[in-house]
């Protein structure tokens, strides 16, 4: 398996993860009173937004050339680190 192959393999992992994550906090957000409540979803639409973001970023760099994905794999990495860390804060947030 190239490198092109196990990065994208990877990122698939990571947009599963945060799907998990999402569907956990619409749980929450839920269950939350209803002043919470439209916060928690503003922040849940946020997240949907970057998650969106970054899967289509990641089609493109499955479109890319192996030449080319090396040059897109910042911009993935740079919106991974953007979402992961908005997903931590709305946990945390919400706990």
């Amino acid at each position: 398996m190239n490198k092109k192959d196990k990065f994208v393999r990877n990122m698939h992992s990571e947009l599963d993860q945060w799907n998990n994550e999402i569907d956990a906090l619409v749980a929450r957000a839920d269950k939350a009173e209803e002043q919470i409540q439209a916060e928690f979803h503003q922040q849940i639409k946020e997240l949907h937004s970057k998650r969106d973001e970054v899967h289509q970023q990641l089609y493109e760099l499955e479109q890319a050339s192996e030449d080319a994905w090396e040059d897109m794999k910042l911009g993935i990495e740079m919106a991974v680190g953007d979402i992961s860390e908005a997903i931590n804060t709305a946990i945390s947030r919400f706990k």
